[in-house]
């Protein structure tokens, strides 16, 4: 076992205590008693289901992380990455089909081991809590979608990546960067109109009170917006939900239908303003600016690593490769995308509290965004109490009690 490999499993094992030891700390923070805030609006009954709903969620995780990490280390050991790499050259294609066929097995591994995972999650917790809408034939057919998709839309990016490493020299990663971009781009401005659809349907919010509303609060603050869209988010889940996606006339408001039964105009204009508040103070053109320099950061590393020997020594393969390069340095990159993964959770919930700050500011009801915030966290079964290292490695949005005293 050389360097690599240990650090590989050093930064698998500690990602894992560090989770479960948050996960601890977080079920410690359980109380029978219900934060002031919430009182008469969270009957008992409901609190405690919530708490359930914690509980059953993080065992779950347990099981599945544990699941993953020793179906990593079987295949690992077991030398299951050149069997593999192995059996695609055997097929005697030029080296980007078969890095496609080796990535593609990889992939389809992975798909078949968590598939019984989704199922439990969906179709026993979600159920047993009273989330789940989803039927067996939407599930099924979500999951020949998301394949289809990833045929489709991955396919290409993966066979670019590949082709680029193999022909263009230590400039790859420069041109690979470029072209990715350039696709992360496209999806950003086809994803609204053309992927999104093929999951649900997405309906113009019908005349009345609130469409004025919104539209004339969206006028107030020079934020174009033709229309707003109702989503059937009531087909797969009870959860209520609105976001925002795209960009200059392919953007969109999204409310679920499930949010607009739960609240009252001035609650979903609070809901929608913090939204709208994310465009107006860029925050997702940062995000997409970020999410660029990581992309290039990791390529250019991906450079200095691809024709490193004991990388793919320590997966048991003398064979160097791109393809059996790109997944292993993707687990030798573990380490550094885990404090990436902070850094981003951070920004996040910083940008979440300037979005409430917004909202507030420019609806001038803060009374609303609380009650918003309140029903949206009874209604979903939130944790009203999280541990702050939990928050720390897993939220991207502040706790709720924060957002509201710092509303208030």
């Amino acid at each position: 076992m050389n360097i690599i490999a240990i650090i590989v499993l050093l930064a698998v094992t500690i990602d894992l205590l560090l989770h479960v030891f948050a996960d601890y700390l977080n079920l410690k923070m359980i109380r029978k008693e219900l934060p002031e805030n919430f009182q008469g609006l969270y009957d008992p009954a409901r609190y405690r289901k919530s708490q359930e709903y914690l509980i059953a969620n993080t065992r779950f995780g347990w099981i599945a992380s544990a699941f993953d990490i020793g179906l990593l280390l079987i295949f690992w050991f077991g030398k299951g990455f050149l069997l593999l790499d192995d059996w695609s050259r055997s097929l005697g294609y030029g080296p980007v089909i078969t890095g496609l066929v080796f990535i593609a097995a990889l992939m389809m591994l992975k798909g078949l081991f968590s598939l019984p995972f989704s199922i439990y999650r969906t179709f026993v917790i979600e159920e047993r809590f009273g989330f789940n809408r989803t039927t067996w034939s939407t599930f099924i057919m979500d999951l020949a979608k998301r394949l289809l998709l990833v045929l489709l839309l991955g396919t290409p990016v993966v066979a670019g990546i590949l082709a680029f490493f193999e022909y263009f020299g230590i400039y790859a990663w420069w041109y690979c960067w470029l072209a990715v971009t350039l696709y992360m781009l496209g999806i950003h401005f086809v994803a609204p109109n053309w992927i999104m659809p093929l999951f649900n349907k997405f309906t113009p919010l019908e005349k009345g009170v609130l469409r004025d509303t919104i539209l004339s609060y969206a006028n107030s603050i020079n934020f174009s917006l033709e229309n707003v869209f109702v989503m059937d988010g009531s087909k797969r889940s009870g959860k209520s939900n609105a976001f925002f996606t795209g960009f200059g006339n392919h953007k969109r408001i999204v409310l679920f239908d499930t949010l607009i039964k739960q609240h009252s105009v001035s609650e979903l204009l609070a809901v929608l303003a913090h939204e709208m508040g994310h465009y107006k103070k860029r925050h997702i053109f940062q995000i997409m600016i970020l999410g660029i320099f990581q992309t290039g950061f990791m390529l250019y590393l991906l450079t200095l690593f691809i024709s490193y020997q004991e990388l793919f020594n320590a997966f048991y393969i003398s064979q160097k490769s791109v393809h059996a390069g790109l997944i292993f340095f993707a687990l030798l990159f573990s380490p550094i995308d885990f404090f990436i993964g902070i850094f981003m959770k951070m920004l996040s919930r910083r940008n979440e509290t300037v979005a409430d700050r917004f909202a507030v500011e420019t609806t001038h009801d803060p009374k609303s965004m609380v009650e918003a915030l309140k029903k949206l966290s009874v209604h979903n079964l939130s944790n009203l109490l999280p541990h702050p290292f939990y928050v720390f490695l897993n939220y991207s949005h502040p706790p709720v009690l924060q957002r509201i005293k710092a509303i208030q």
